[in-house]
């Protein structure tokens, strides 16, 4: 279903994104890789891809507008809250994009419109 509300973002991630992408790269990348990381999303401009393309690059599997931390956020989207830009990883390993923080964002915008142009940093 298209949301007839257009989704507010802030203009650059919060603060705590960053030490929450290190954390989940950092169980798939050693300390030093993550850093490299981290310190390179922190300088990335924000760019825009469509819900469905981020998905597709991800190949995770959507959660359902049931997941609690789904529901929060499309609450914050109802009510025109500015949500957060998504900060990605291309793994090269594999081809695929990590999402390192702003998966439940993700869901949450998908759920309303696929098309949805969603804010990241990607590295």
């Amino acid at each position: 279903m298209k949301t007839t509300n257009k989704i507010k973002w802030l203009s650059e991630p919060e603060k705590h994104d960053y030490p929450a992408a290190f954390s989940y790269l950092s169980l798939i990348f050693d300390k030093t890789k993550t850093k490299q990381f981290v310190n390179q999303l922190n300088k990335a401009p924000v760019i825009q891809y469509k819900a469905k393309d981020i998905f597709r690059a991800s190949s995770l599997s959507l959660l359902g507008i049931s997941n609690s931390h789904v529901k929060k956020d499309i609450k914050k989207i109802q009510n025109k809250i500015r949500l957060s830009p998504l900060l990605l990883v291309r793994n090269s390993n594999n081809g695929k994009v990590i999402i390192a923080d702003g998966y439940h964002r993700l869901c949450a915008v998908y759920a309303l419109d696929e098309d949805a142009l969603i804010p990241c940093k990607i590295v």
